[in-house]
């Protein structure tokens, strides 16, 4: 039996409704599992940096993010980290390519190379003060803090 033209936009609606409602949920399963991915990347990579340092464990929160601050961002991690970073370039883009080439660069990426591009900090202490970090509740092994 031949359809009506009305009847052929309602189920058509219908198909985009549905197509639309399926996008949602694909979306919504994709954030959820980048937030495992997170989460577990997270929990092994403190649970190794707690095994190579462990006298870190007793520290307040403040102290270990003091520690971190004068640590990670001296002018030797930085080239350190900078080299590895380097070698991932060729193999694989960086997140956010297309808006590094047009100069806006990530925040993440400001904070870290501030030292290295305008010396030493404001205060003068020569290492730049890490920023816009939060508690991050980690089930295995308590909490520790992350970049936003």
């Amino acid at each position: 039996m031949a359809k009506t033209k009305a009847e052929k936009i309602t189920s058509i609606e219908e198909e985009i409704r549905q197509l639309e409602n399926r996008r949602r949920q694909l979306v919504q399963e994709q954030k959820v599992q980048e937030r495992k991915d997170r989460t577990k990347r997270l929990c092994r990579r403190m649970g190794l940096f707690e095994s190579l340092v462990p006298d870190t464990i007793p520290l307040t929160e403040e102290q270990f993010k003091t520690f971190l601050e004068k640590t990670v961002m001296s002018d030797h991690a930085r080239r350190i980290l900078d080299g590895l970073t380097d070698q991932n370039t060729p193999t694989a883009p960086a997140e956010g390519a297309e808006t590094a080439a047009q100069g806006n660069t990530p925040p993440a990426a400001r904070t870290a190379h501030t030292a290295r591009e305008g010396g030493a900090d404001a205060d003068g202490g020569g290492f730049t003060r890490v920023t816009g970090l939060r508690p991050y509740p980690c089930s295995k092994q308590g909490r520790t803090y992350i970049p936003q």
